[in-house]
């Protein structure tokens, strides 16, 4: 009876092992009839576009002040309106600084006519040299006091400094000035100024590729998101980085012959910059774990390796790589949620430019 039950049980062993090495067998040709896709990475030639967001600034933007007390009598020009160098914008009252005009005038001339006197009488020695002297010094300081009056009686003029455009006036006809108040604003648009900040790690890639000496082209998408039609050259650099950004901030400056731009206008600055000879890998062809990026990569015997990559750039649906792979490395495409390290696939391959071109290469 023992002897029955131990062969009873053996012929159950043998029949599990059997269906076992079965079943194996039948997931072994069914890996070996799944075909995966394949490719290598591309080596091409490419240029990527950088965005930052900017500010635009006119190359002259100044307030325009009261040099003196007074009554704004007269407005000569209207907000917004273009004005030349030297034109007529604003006039305070001036009968107050004429009137001490015509007074240094008169008090000029009489020290004049005092000094000519005494100078005949000098000449003469009826009075001696030191009272000439005397004479002369009133004379010099009534005419530098004429000078004054003159200088005041111009500060009741404002002109335009250089040629510009108008800002919102902040003063009307009839207003009391104060010395110092501010009255509008003047802006040379004739070039502007684009300030925007670069994180340290691109400012190094830029100075690697020696852009930065080279006088760097940019170009300026505006906030109606079509992009202006005269590029921006980089001519300064500010001296430090920002502590705590870690930025340092670029300006481009722009030709504006049409007035398009104004100061204080945004936009994003689009900066080129390029990869030769680089390798390009589509993004579903990775994996992520713990941050770090990973492909399947074939070995001589078709089995798959797990290894890792390091990314330059990021492209619509595609990756530049900095590290990682080589241009003959044959890299898995597809279906890598059902493969496993150091499993052996049968494969088709797919050239790397067809799969790179391919619109349905979407991330996984």
């Amino acid at each position: 009876m023992k002897i029955i039950k131990i062969l009873i049980g053996a012929i159950a062993l043998i029949s599990l092992y059997s269906c076992q090495s079965e079943v194996h067998s039948e997931n072994e040709n069914h890996e070996a009839k799944t075909k995966y896709l394949v490719t290598s990475p591309m080596m091409a030639d490419t240029t990527i576009l950088k965005d930052y967001v900017c500010q635009l600034h006119s190359i002259q933007h100044i307030e325009l002040r009261a040099l003196e007390r007074g009554y704004l009598q007269k407005i000569y020009v209207d907000e917004g309106q273009f004005v030349k160098k030297g034109q007529l914008m604003f006039q305070i009252l001036p009968n107050l600084y004429n009137a001490e005009m015509e007074k240094a005038k008169a008090e000029a001339n009489y020290a004049n006519i005092e000094y000519k006197n005494t100078k005949l009488l000098a000449d003469s020695n009826i009075v001696s040299q030191n009272e000439l002297a005397l004479t002369k010094a009133k004379y010099e300081k009534a005419q530098a006091e004429l000078q004054l009056a003159k200088v005041h009686l111009g500060f009741t003029e404002i002109r335009a400094p250089f040629d510009g455009i108008m800002g919102r006036f902040n003063v009307r006809e009839g207003s009391l000035l104060d010395e110092g108040e501010l009255l509008t604003t003047l802006s040379d648009n004739s070039q502007m100024w684009s300030y925007f900040n670069v994180p340290e790690a691109e400012y190094l890639d830029y100075n690697s590729n020696d852009k930065l000496n080279k006088n760097l082209e940019v170009k300026l998408l505006m906030a109606n998101q079509k992009m202006y039609n005269h590029v921006g050259i980089v001519k300064v650099i500010e001296a430090d980085f920002n502590n705590e950004t870690g930025n340092i901030a670029f300006r481009a400056t722009f030709p504006n012959p049409n007035g398009l731009l104004r100061h204080g206008e945004t936009g994003n600055i689009q900066v080129s910059m390029p990869y030769n000879n680089s390798l390009i890998i589509p993004q579903k062809a990775t994996f992520e774990v713990l941050e770090k990026k990973y492909v399947y990569i074939l070995d001589k015997d078709n089995k798959l390796k797990a290894r890792e990559i390091t990314i330059a750039e990021e492209l619509p649906h595609l990756y530049i790589l900095k590290g990682g792979l080589r241009e003959n490395d044959k890299i898995l495409l597809e279906g890598l949620n059902k493969v496993k390290a150091n499993q052996k696939i049968a494969f088709n391959f797919l050239k790397p430019r067809e799969a790179v071109s391919n619109l349905e290469l979407y991330a996984e």
